[in-house]
């Protein structure tokens, strides 16, 4: 991933991390780095675990999310 990739689109889905997870929420950013910031907004305010999906194709696990704040 390269810094031009935080102005591509990106997909957060957000699942529950209350076990077991049924559902999650599915939403399209215009870019990475709003998905980052909705990420972790959840984060901080619920028990969400976020997945973000980059235009690319990398995979953003919660761990990577949490590590890599904006």
């Amino acid at each position: 991933m390269t810094l031009a990739d935080l102005n591509k689109p990106a997909e957060l889905t957000l699942w529950s991390s209350r076990a077991p997870a049924h559902t999650a929420q599915g939403h399209r950013f215009p870019t990475l780095r709003a998905a980052l910031a909705a990420a972790t907004e959840a984060m901080d305010t619920g028990d969400a675990r976020p997945w973000i999906i980059t235009d690319a194709g990398d995979i953003l696990a919660p761990s990577w999310i949490a590590s890599y704040r904006l």
